[in-house]
């Protein structure tokens, strides 16, 4: 199995282990576009891993911060209370890029800028770019995907 993910497409797209697609969603990537810098609230390009999956078996909508539920499940209401906040829900696909110098180690280092494919409020519009770096998605599309793809499969992230 494998990941591709279209920065000018706002796609995800599970690809099988025969290079079928299995399935493809709208997604939402940085505002800022593609880039791989620390700090720079771009979506890094290159090849990835799913490094971790978190949140296996919470409920749609739990809210996450530091990769751990809060307790809190969003709604409209919860979202009134915290404008601004950056909602990461339902599941998380923790990403490690593979390309030394690239996405992975020092400054441009994917995983240490908790660069994740999670889940979003409803009201986060996809197919356009919005996010601060990370992937997003409908929350019943990566509960989905998270079920359907192990640790350590492999993401292309295109631009």
């Amino acid at each position: 199995m494998r990941i591709e993910i279209s920065i000018p497409l706002q796609t995800l797209t599970l690809f099988g282990d025969d290079e079928r697609v299995l399935r493809t969603y709208p997604v939402s990537t940085a505002r800022n576009g593609p880039g791989e810098r620390r700090g720079s609230q771009c979506t890094p390009r290159g090849r990835h891993i799913i490094r971790a999956k978190i949140g296996a078996g919470a409920p749609e909508n739990t809210v996450f911060a530091g990769r751990r539920p809060t307790g809190e499940i969003w709604s409209p209401e919860l979202a009134a209370q915290h404008p601004g906040r950056d909602w990461i829900l339902t599941r998380i696909l923790w990403l490690s890029g593979c390309e030394p110098g690239f996405n992975r180690l020092g400054e441009v280092d994917t995983m240490r800028r908790y660069i994740y494919i999670h889940g979003s409020p409803d009201t986060a519009e996809m197919g356009r770019p919005g996010s601060i770096g990370c992937i997003r998605m409908r929350n019943r599309d990566i509960v989905k995907l998270f079920d359907l793809v192990p640790a350590g499969t492999r993401v292309d992230i295109l631009a």
